[in-house]
Formats: structure tokens, C-alpha cells, sequence
């Protein structure tokens, strides 16, 4: 077993990977980074490779995805409906225990799609904010995501601050 620190590194590396091979829309290197049946032991000619092992993942807005079969479409998706995308992650805290990593961190989310005019430009800038918890599982090829869940961060109402104003 490695030291503590290190598998704490580890996994932020295998964190960052995530998101940079999200970044540069490269769904075969996003794919690699998600557990797989045999990195949990499970022999795949005896269970269809899309649904076992059960990773899961919660986009912003989306139900419950489950499967490496559902899980990897909609990365897919994602990345053929999206011209640009950068993540700065902050507030980013690991804990390893043992085979399983949890991290959690707040996607601070720059995205673009394409112009409205339809001239190939990029169109404006989006920000968001989004918390992730990202769940890892130690294999022999390294740490790999067994799950990633994300919510937005709702933006304060300015109406709100008004009625605590005094009159």
C-alpha cells in the first residue's frame, strides 16, 4: 500500500485528468479514466460490459446515469454539443480511505457554443457554478472515477437581499 500522501496525489492527478481530457473533448481519454468491469474483477464475457460494474454519474439538471454504456454517451454528447468548455477548480479537498477516494471541489465552468451568425466564430462566454463530488477506486492500472456527481450552485436572488434591507 502506498503512503497517504501519495495516493492523495494520485488522485488529484486522476481528478485533473478528468476534467483536462473533458477540456480538450478527448472522450477516448475521458473513457480510460472510468472503471471499467475488469478493473473490478468482473469477467466480461459473462456480463454485458455496458452496465456492469455500475459507475454512475449526475450532471447539473440530468437524472441518474448508470453504466459505462450511459455514463460515456452522454460525455460524448456533451463534448460533440460543446465548442468550448474550461474548468478552474477550486475549493478542491481529497480524502483517500483505504481503495476509495472521494473528492469534492466547486467547477468553476467557462463554456461556448457556436455564433449565433453561424460565421464559425465562437459565441459568448458562459459561466457557471457547479460542486462536484467525485468518487475514485484504486485498480492496478491507478485510480479510476466510479462516480461523478454534479449540482449547481443557485446565484443569490438580488430580490431577496432588498427584504433584508431596512426601511
Amino acid at each position: 500500500m502506498s503512503a497517504p500522501h501519495t495516493d492523495v496525489e494520485q488522485v488529484e492527478a486522476a481528478n485533473t485528468a478528468f476534467y483536462e481530457a473533458l477540456e480538450r473533448g478527448d472522450f477516448e481519454e475521458l473513457s480510460s479514466l472510468w472503471l471499467t468491469p475488469s478493473d473490478l474483477g468482473i469477467d466480461e464475457t459473462y456480463h454485458d460490459p455496458a452496465d456492469a460494474g455500475v459507475i454512475s454519474c449526475v450532471h447539473p439538471g440530468w437524472p441518474v446515469l448508470t453504466g459505462r454504456g450511459e455514463v460515456l454517451r452522454s460525455y460524448a454528447l456533451i463534448m460533440a454539443n460543446t465548442d468550448y468548455i474550461q474548468f478552474f477548480l477550486t475549493d478542491v479537498h481529497v480524502s483517500v480511505t483505504g481503495d476509495t477516494a472521494l473528492v469534492n471541489c466547486t467547477e468553476n465552468i467557462l463554456s461556448g457554443g457556436p455564433a449565433p451568425d453561424g460565421d464559425g466564430e465562437l459565441g459568448p462566454l458562459v459561466g457557471q457554478l457547479v460542486v462536484a463530488t467525485n468518487v475514485f477506486r484504486r485498480t492496478p492500472d491507478g485510480w479510476k472515477l466510479w462516480s461523478h456527481h454534479a449540482s449547481p450552485v443557485l446565484a443569490e436572488n438580488d430580490e431577496a437581499e432588498d427584504d433584508d434591507t431596512p426601511s
